[in-house]
């Protein structure tokens, strides 16, 4: 499991937040009486929204790496 979070850390992010979202909407929701094609729709806009998260949230460890680049390029000099 360490292995493959260290491989693909936003694969293994996306998955566990697309699961607690889906948890999350499931006890939200239940009592609503949404029907098949609803809950589809729902559960589909959910994994995309949590898709989108962990993409946004990886943008900023670019400019991490970057820094870090940056600051060891300076340290060697």
């Amino acid at each position: 499991m360490k292995q493959l979070w260290n491989d693909h850390p936003n694969l293994v992010s996306f998955v566990i937040l697309a699961i607690g979202m889906l948890i999350i909407l499931y006890f939200s929701a239940r009592h609503v009486g949404f029907t098949a094609t609803q809950w589809l729709a729902l559960a589909a806009a959910t994994v995309a929204l949590a898709g989108l998260s962990v993409w946004i949230i990886s943008w900023g460890d670019d400019d991490a790496d970057e820094i870090e680049t940056s600051a060891d390029v300076s340290a060697s000099q």
